[in-house]
């Protein structure tokens, strides 16, 4: 594998979710392989479980590892061409990719959406700058349009808990005071329907996803009916996709909480989201600290989706 950035890079699912059963149970066994070898982490927004479990799953691997936090501590960088640089941006991101990549082997690389034009998000021209330019094998640590290291994660951790063998999966949009990428839930929609598993989309009117990433799963308005009977609850929200609301807020009903009621409609459903979450937005205080809520180790699973990238990466070098 050169470059990750969505399910298609990882090859067969089930030798993929394998390698990371493998991977949990010796977690120090490839030291080795990453030996000699530097890691670069750039974030360009901010980060707790990406950052220390990428982290994790390099110094796990024998790698060295950079962190560099493009807003802290580094030269504010232009992204666009032709552009005069006669503003607050010294150093163009053109002349930065590649000195980067001469730093190391492998570089990770996280960049939002910015919701200025849903042209560049959707063709996510930072990180195919990096592909591009920078000579290093590039792996998403989250971009405009996919997360693709917590899908993985997500995956790994419905397999873990899953007491079916096609469970339901649902989806669901929650309330949000700001406006958020749809990277998770395209990201999310993507790994799930490269599944067998049930997969079943909630939201309210208006804030469709990509027909790309929604691709087989049953979209269904009505909350009640989607939750009924579901084995997985994953929520997340998202601002709109389609024109001319792109990156807009359109609801904060809070009626779509994850709420206790809801949860009884399912099949005793695990709760799952990627956090941070707004507690009480998002979810309610009692499902959050339940007894189904699977957070934190759906969360320590981002350690076990990174690792696997990074060894299968290393393997190429």
């Amino acid at each position: 594998m050169r470059n990750f950035t969505s399910v298609h890079d990882i090859g067969d699912l089930s030798r993929a979710l394998e390698k990371a059963k493998a991977v949990k149970e010796h977690p120090f066994a490839d030291q080795e392989l990453g030996k000699n070898k530097t890691l670069m982490l750039i974030f360009f927004n901010s980060s707790l479980r990406t950052r220390l479990s990428t982290q994790k799953a390099g110094l796990n691997l024998g790698m060295n590892v950079i962190v560099l936090d493009i807003n802290q501590g580094a030269w504010k960088l232009e992204t666009e061409r032709g552009v005069i640089m006669d503003g607050d941006k010294p150093e163009h991101i053109l002349e930065a990719i590649p000195v980067m990549g001469s730093y190391c082997d492998i570089i990770g690389v996280r960049s939002f959406a910015q919701f200025e034009s849903k042209h560049d998000d959707y063709n996510e021209v930072i990180l195919n700058q990096f592909i591009q330019y920078s000579n290093r094998p590039v792996f998403s640590m989250e971009a405009a349009t996919r997360h693709p290291l917590q899908s993985f994660a997500d995956l790994i951790t419905i397999e873990e808990y899953k007491k079916t063998e096609r469970p339901k999966v649902v989806l669901t949009w929650a309330p949000h005071p700001k406006a958020l990428p749809q990277a998770v839930p395209n990201s999310f929609a993507e790994w799930m329907n490269a599944t067998d598993y049930e997969f079943v989309i909630t939201h309210p009117e208006g804030y469709e996803l990509d027909e790309k990433f929604v691709g087989n799963a049953i979209v269904e308005y009505d909350k009640e009916k989607a939750y009924k009977g579901a084995d997985f609850i994953y929520a997340k929200n998202w601002s709109a996709y389609k024109d001319p609301n792109y990156g807009k807020i359109l609801s904060t009903d809070r009626s779509w909480t994850v709420d206790s009621e809801k949860m009884a409609l399912t099949n005793n459903a695990y709760f799952m989201h990627c956090l941070p979450v707004r507690r009480n937005m998002i979810v309610s205080d009692e499902v959050i600290e339940g007894p189904q809520s699977i957070v934190i180790p759906e969360a320590a699973n981002r350690v076990v989706s990174a690792q696997v990238v990074l060894k299968e990466i290393l393997k190429e070098l």
